[in-house]
């Protein structure tokens, strides 16, 4: 699915990520963990052409895609769900959605489009309740939720999320998570980003963790969440996790 190869990036001459080489097979969650200025972002920034490589290569799906903008990206299969929801305050829900879909109407059709707007709205029954109101009116979850579908909209192979639980109640992130899972039973490679560590291994199949624009600890997410240097920086008494509700 997507493999990257000694990458190096940052902002101009600052530079964040050094030399992360990792791997998304099909069908996975993999949760990338670490602590804040880790550079967490900046990877999924640069995997998704916000943020231009210094070094190394992000080969998905045989392509290589520091040779894309990042609205092409998108068209190759690769979407991404912002840090901080970032929907369109100022539209509604269904507009937030149609416009999330453009790609897909571009490459597909309108009549494929109208689909997959049903199909998220299936997914997320709250936004078909909402489809009418003002994205900034909604709740935070329910933002979370809406910039979720925005993203499938575009019918990725690859999603990937950024802090999906960052400012949300604990039973609010439980479902996220319950739907991150469903997104991945439906044909969905996931990669996320999430400082609930302890609730992003309960579901993934491997992770990675980030320190300092490094890759120091990686493997099967049951066996990092057991693991006693991830236990001691991570899975504080803060952190909540889906499997003890």
């Amino acid at each position: 699915m997507i493999t990257i190869q000694n990458l190096d990036s940052g902002y101009g001459k600052l530079r964040v990520l050094k030399g992360i080489s990792m791997h998304v097979d099909a069908g996975e969650i993999v949760t990338i963990i670490g602590a804040n200025g880790a550079g967490k972002t900046t990877l999924l920034n640069t995997i998704a052409g916000l943020v231009r490589p210094v070094n190394g290569k992000i080969i998905f799906n045989q392509q290589d895609l520091s040779l894309f903008k990042a609205h092409q990206i998108v068209a190759l299969g690769c979407s991404l769900v912002p840090e901080g929801r970032q929907v369109f305050a100022t539209m509604s829900v269904e507009e937030n959605l149609v416009l999330g879909g453009h790609v897909c109407s571009k490459k597909h059709g309108r009549s494929t489009a109208a689909g997959e707007l049903e199909r998220q709205y299936a997914l997320f029954p709250v936004l078909k309740e909402r489809r009418g109101q003002l994205a900034g009116t909604l709740s935070g979850g329910e933002q979370q939720m809406l910039a979720m579908a925005r993203a499938l909209m575009a019918r990725p192979t690859l999603i990937m999320m950024d802090e999906p639980s960052t400012g949300l109640a604990p039973l609010i992130v439980m479902e996220i998570f319950r739907i991150v899972q469903k997104m991945r039973d439906e044909g969905n490679t996931v990669l996320l980003v999430e400082q609930n560590a302890r609730a992003a291994l309960g579901i993934a199949d491997r992770g990675y963790v980030l320190e300092t624009g490094k890759i120091v600890l990686q493997g099967p997410a049951a066996e990092l969440i057991e693991d006693g240097e991830v236990k001691r920086a991570y899975l504080g008494r803060d952190y909540e996790t889906i499997t003890d509700r």
